[in-house]
């Protein structure tokens, strides 16, 4: 056989299934699969993340008016409150953090801070916010535990004069059974 038969003979017996349809309609092509979302770029993850802020399932459900909110982004609300986690373990820090919300929600208190730190840096000359530290990681998921979360109403990373992103201003319901 030569090359240009055996092409042939492998054309019509990849073919010879096929029929002819009745009609003159053009079949459209498949759909095309939906193209995957881009990864979202470094810039575009740190312009999301660049306020700091964590609003909590209430208040995206409208839980905190339009006021509270402007007067706790622009930090007008006095801390009455503060519990300093330097030096402690996750273990420690997290039996701390669980104690000091419910306590505060019972003392009637509206706004606390949480100070977590920035965490230590590896090396030297290592960039400062390149750093995480534990605390600063679980902290803002424990605040999101159910039986917390209940007592919060919002939370964010205060400006850089009241802690920055070593920190956490924290504003929390009303107790109405005080």
């Amino acid at each position: 056989m030569t090359p240009q038969s055996e092409d042939e003979e492998f054309w019509l017996d990849a073919v010879k299934d096929i029929k002819k349809t009745a009609s003159n309609q053009v079949v459209s092509a498949a759909k095309p699969r939906p193209i995957a979302p881009k990864e979202k770029t470094y810039y575009a993850v740190k312009q999301e993340f660049s306020t700091y802020s964590k609003f909590l399932d209430d208040f995206e459900n409208g839980g905190i008016d339009k006021s509270t909110l402007r007067k706790f982004k622009r930090e007008e609300f006095r801390v009455e409150a503060v519990l300093d986690l330097h030096g402690l373990t996750e273990d420690e820090a997290f039996a701390k953090v669980d104690s000091f919300i419910p306590q505060s929600y019972a003392l009637g208190r509206r706004c606390v801070m949480i100070i977590t730190g920035k965490g230590i840096r590896v090396h030297p000359d290592e960039d400062i916010f390149a750093a995480k530290g534990v605390l600063r990681k679980q902290v803002p998921q424990w605040l999101n535990m159910a039986r917390l979360r209940a007592m919060i109403l919002i939370y964010k990373h205060p400006s850089e004069k009241m802690g920055g992103s070593g920190a956490l201003y924290i504003l929390l319901r009303r107790n109405k059974d005080i």
